[in-house]
């Protein structure tokens, strides 16, 4: 075909010369023509060949001559998969093909938007798919674009660039004035809820271990099938068990539990309860302790109940509850010394001491010391900040009513961390002798007292003097004792002997 198409070229450039040549030759006969000869000779048409021009060098050409997306319109958002169909176009074979993908609207997906074709004849065809992502941001455009690069070589590795445009039709959302909502019909399924919750240890503090109890009640329509209470929540149902078209079920898992105040001892955050019946209330129970490192506050516990509803799906209720911490003084009363024994009817000192075991600042009102059996005086005292290990002391005094033990009641008053009054009481207790009884004289048990010696009168001495000038005797009189009767008392009366009447001496 080429070597026609050459010698066809050959020949009209023949004939073309050659109408050059004679084309001057004609035209200086016609004017040796005699004037009178009137007779017109016409010219003569020759016709023309247009001479093809010479061939280009041939390459490859590609194009793509089809492209699908496999729907009619692409949801923002959602995956697609992009599919071109490249042909060959030109004289010459491409190699060395590479298809790049760029678009802010369209995000490429597996290959990062790059696809190879290592070779493609003339006429060939070849298709190539790209999985890509519509961009959420195109809600509301009715299309996007996405610009295809094409760069190959040919068989002497001259290289080619080729250019496209995709055109992509986006699903537009439809606005429309509101309906009637056409009311659903439900579907029967359980609910589990904390019908109550307590705790065994009140107030709860830093490092407290306490039991909690909780009141699980189902208010469904439908039992509750394979229940577990998981503590902390954070409950994480295995991929095809949570009503995503699944089979049978599986386990559960709770490591995503938030137990950082308060976590479970002796056993783990799973506590498996088996079946709730609708309206059915059961009790579940569980150790926890609070960490140390707690603040005192208001805390939020979750607790999350899983079960199978009648799918054989699993389902998962969450509930909170709120669990409350104090952080409340830690102090001792009692006596800084031994106050011994008391004596009833008399004034005793006590002295009470208070200490703060705490690990930090107490800040504590009125000391008072009360009792019902005793009169107390000096008895109340303002204390205010007491430091940790630190101690305040009251002396008191105290009388007591009777002998016995003697019962004190130690209170003081504070503010604990909700602003709530408190106080903080304690009881101290002492012995008390009875009064002490005074014995009586001995003259008052029937012995005899001695007899007391009333002083001498003048008279009396003169009367011993004579008495001793006579020879009777100078001594003094000694006092009769009269012996009273057992638990009778007389008072003593001296008793003086008669005096002896003296003989009249004889005349002369």
């Amino acid at each position: 075909m080429k070597k026609l198409t050459k010698f066809v070229s050959l020949i009209s450039l023949i004939v073309l010369i050659m109408l050059t040549i004679t084309s001057p030759l004609m035209g200086k006969a016609q004017d040796e023509t005699p004037l009178a000869d009137t007779a017109t000779v016409a010219p003569l048409e020759t016709a023309v060949d247009t001479p093809e021009p010479q061939l280009q060098f041939t390459r490859p050409l590609v194009v793509i001559s089809s492209y699908d997306y496999g729907v009619d319109q692409v949801t923002p958002g959602n995956d697609f998969n992009l599919k071109i169909r490249l042909k060959n176009n030109g004289e010459s074979d491409a190699y060395n093909m590479v298809v790049t993908f760029e678009s802010t609207d369209f995000l490429p997906l597996a290959s990062g938007g790059v696809r190879a074709v290592p070779h493609l004849d003339t006429g060939a065809s070849v298709e190539i798919d790209q999985p890509m992502r519509a961009n959420a941001s195109l809600w509301g455009y009715s299309s996007g674009a996405i610009t295809a690069n094409v760069a190959y070589t040919d068989e002497k590795g001259a290289s080619y660039t080729e250019r496209f445009t995709l055109t992509i039709d986006l699903r537009i959302p439809v606005y429309s004035t509101a309906q009637p909502t056409a009311t659903p019909t439900l579907q029967a399924r359980a609910q589990l809820v904390v019908g109550g919750y307590e705790v065994d240890v009140t107030p709860l503090q830093p490092g407290t271990i306490f039991n909690i109890s909780v009141d699980i009640r189902n208010l469904g329509a439908v039992d509750a099938h394979d229940v577990t209470m998981v503590l902390g929540g954070g409950v994480t149902v295995p991929s095809g068990q949570d009503g995503t078209g699944g089979q049978g079920a599986g386990g559960v898992t709770g490591s995503g539990a938030d137990l950082s105040v308060f976590a479970p001892i002796g056993t783990s955050n799973l506590i498996y309860i088996d079946e709730v019946g609708v309206g059915q209330l059961v009790k579940a129970t569980a150790q926890l302790i609070v960490n140390v490192s707690a603040n005192p506050g208001a805390y939020p516990f979750k607790i999350s109940f899983t079960y199978l509803n009648e799918k054989g799906e699993r389902v998962v209720d969450d509930q909170v509850i709120t669990l409350l911490v104090y952080s409340l003084p830690k102090v001792e009363i009692g006596f800084y010394r031994n106050p011994g024994f008391f004596i009833a009817g008399q004034m005793n000192p006590l002295p009470i001491q208070i200490t703060n075991l705490g690990k930090t600042t107490a800040v504590l009102g009125t000391l008072i010391v009360s009792s019902e059996i005793a009169d107390l005086t000096e008895n109340s005292i303002l204390i205010g900040s007491l430091e940790p290990g630190g101690y305040f002391t009251l002396d008191a005094m105290a009388m007591p009513y009777q002998e016995g033990e003697l019962e004190l009641l130690v209170s003081v008053s504070y503010t604990d961390d909700f602003n709530q009054s408190r106080k903080i009481e304690q009881k101290l207790t002492v012995m008390v002798d009875p009064m002490p009884v005074f014995e009586p004289n001995p003259g008052d048990m029937g012995e005899p007292m001695p007899p007391i010696e009333q002083p001498e009168t003048f008279l009396q001495k003169v009367w011993r003097f004579i008495k001793g000038l006579l020879g009777l005797g100078s001594g003094k009189s000694q006092p009769t004792q009269n012996v009273p009767m057992p638990g009778e008392y007389q008072e003593e009366v001296p008793q003086f002997e008669e005096p002896v009447k003296p003989i009249p001496a004889p005349k002369g």
